[in-house]
């Protein structure tokens, strides 16, 4: 059984090709897949792509505008 390696923000903002923010703004507000490891963020990319699958990341929400 092959172990899935953990992603940085950086790998996951290049493989989804969106900025830092968006991927802190997914993570904040739309409960993206993400772990804490000290002051790191870390991801793995199988989570990820499930979560994007299930419409995690569709635009139909606006984030900044709803805060109230």
């Amino acid at each position: 059984m092959k172990v899935e390696r953990w992603s940085t923000l950086k790998e996951v903002q290049a493989y989804l090709g969106v900025g830092r923010e968006t991927i802190l703004t997914w993570i904040a507000k739309r409960n993206m897949p993400a772990y804490k490891v000290g002051r790191l963020w870390k991801f793995k990319l199988s989570e990820v792509d499930d979560w994007i699958r299930s419409g995690g990341a569709a635009d139909d929400k606006n984030d900044d505008k709803n805060d109230g």
